[in-house]
């Protein structure tokens, strides 16, 4: 029989329970004989400031054997700023690398991006072996990276699993899921807010398609699209009707529909096609990424062929929305209201070039890796007193490198308070979001900053803009304390 274990019937603990207990108790009951002598003594002052030192004592032996000591001369469970000054401190442990003195280095191309909110070169080096190649490598220690903007349906080898399974670490494909995502879309690339022209064209359609082999049905729907009485005016090598030496851009401007028909469905391939037609303020009728609505500046200015049974019903809706001044200027609404949050997060992730991106990835990687030493597991990240507990958390915007610290108290671990936290640190740096001068000038709003996505570091822009959510106030306070200084990235738009 354990002899540690107290009786299941009295539930009275064991005899060597009764001694910790009371050692626990001794340095409480001697500060309580001092007081009741200097009590019989009259010294009234002294007794409060004996008082207090039993308060001290009860807050350590409270919280000892589940947080970190309390800091010197915290005593007072309001002095939070106190809290956060010891943590500011304690958890400040220097990196061994600093980028300023020693940049990322990343072999195979010669451009710098001297923009980069990290310090990295792009070269070749005799002295220094890089942090990472592109392309394959028999360096284990430098990390492979393929990078590549065509669809894997024709490259198989550029899903992220198969370049996973070929030995590359990084992968910077189309796919929102890879680690560096590289898109076709661009503020600085495309006039995306264009005024819209007239649309003077008889034809409803212009369509430009010159690969006449696509892996889908896009031919097939542009001629069952015509079967169905929709005119379509065609400038590319297939189908042409038209003399395709003009300027696509302008040309679509004068056309209600464009046939934006990429050459695969494949999640995320989404090229100039789509935005081409955006610049030119006609209705995009699209084949191509499934989740092509993710792309669009508002829900319902898209006209999607996910089969070939899909075509009558756009036809219909093509034809509809022609004789409806009202009902096709509604599904240009954004060119004047300006497009959805979704779409501007989206896009302004180009803002900082996908090589930047990169050297923000490799940095942040091998920060992680040094953050497994034990200098970094000890330290602290939350603060205890007598009454609540303060969590120490690094934030910082998505497209840049550097950190900032916030803090949450225990009694406020809620969504709210984390926005609050957020937007009052970088408010108070007079903080100007990344894509502040890039965005069109009718996009950039006042000097207001505005929360679109707060998530954890290291997560993929798939799961950052679509599915990662912090579901309810329970989940983020788990993952504070399960997290010690949880690192975060806040999206602004």
């Amino acid at each position: 029989m354990d002899k540690e274990r107290a009786s299941p019937l009295t539930g009275v603990p064991p005899r060597g329970q009764h001694r910790r207990r009371w050692a626990s108790l001794i340095p409480l009951l001697v500060a309580l004989a001092v007081i009741g002598e200097i009590a019989f003594s009259g010294r009234i002052d002294v007794i409060e400031k004996a008082s207090s030192m039993v308060d001290q004592w009860s807050t350590s032996l409270s919280s000892s054997s589940s947080s970190p000591l309390i800091p010197e001369g915290l005593v007072d469970p309001e002095e939070v700023s106190k809290c956060e000054e010891w943590l500011e401190r304690q958890d400040a442990v220097p990196y061994s690398r600093d980028f300023q003195k020693d940049p990322v280095l990343v072999s195979g191309m010669q451009k710098d991006w001297r923009s980069c909110s990290i310090d990295c070169h792009f070269g070749f080096s005799n002295e220094k072996v890089p942090d990472a190649s592109f392309g394959l490598t028999q360096n284990p220690a430098v990390a492979a990276v393929l990078r590549s903007m065509e669809s894997s349906h024709y490259y198989p080898e550029n899903s992220v699993d198969a370049a996973r399974r070929r030995g590359y670490k990084v992968v910077m494909t189309t796919s929102l899921s890879s680690d560096v995502p590289v898109g076709y879309f661009s503020w600085a690339e495309y006039e995306i807010m264009a005024p819209v022209r007239p649309k003077t064209e008889e034809a409803l359609a212009a369509a430009f398609i010159s690969n006449c082999g696509a892996r889908n049905f896009r031919l097939q729907a542009l001629e069952m699209l015509e079967e169905l009485g929709i005119k379509i005016d065609s400038y590319g090598s297939c189908h042409r009707n038209r003399d395709g030496d003009v300027n696509k851009v302008e040309t679509l401007k004068r056309y209600k529909f464009s046939l934006a028909f990429e050459n695969s469905n494949e999640e995320d391939y989404v090229t100039e096609k789509l935005f081409q037609s955006l610049v030119a303020g006609t209705v995009p009728v699209v084949i191509g990424a499934p989740n092509i609505q993710e792309f669009a500046p508002c829900p319902d200015c898209i006209l999607h062929i996910k089969e070939t049974k899909d075509v009558a019903s756009v036809a219909k809706t093509m034809r509809s929305l022609a004789s409806d001044h009202v009902a096709y200027n509604h599904t240009l609404r954004w060119k004047y209201e300006g497009p959805s949050d979704s779409f501007k997060a989206l896009v302004d992730m180009a803002t900082v070039h996908s090589s930047c991106r990169l050297c923000i990835h490799l940095a942040t990687k091998i920060h992680e890796k040094e953050e497994t030493s034990s200098s970094f597991q000890n330290r602290p990240c939350h603060c205890t007193s007598k009454a609540e507990t303060v969590y120490h958390l690094f934030v910082r915007e998505r497209g840049r490198f550097k950190m900032e610290s916030i803090y949450m108290r225990s009694g406020r671990l809620t969504l709210e308070a984390l926005e609050s936290a957020v937007l009052a640190k970088f408010q108070s740096l007079n903080h100007v979001p990344i894509w502040k001068n890039e965005r069109p000038e009718v996009l950039r709003g006042a000097n207001d900053l505005r929360i679109y996505r707060i998530y954890p570091v290291g997560i993929t822009q798939r799961e950052a803009l679509y599915s990662f959510r912090f579901n309810n106030d329970a989940e983020l306070e788990k993952h504070i304390k399960s997290k010690p200084c949880a690192k975060l990235e806040v999206i602004f738009v």
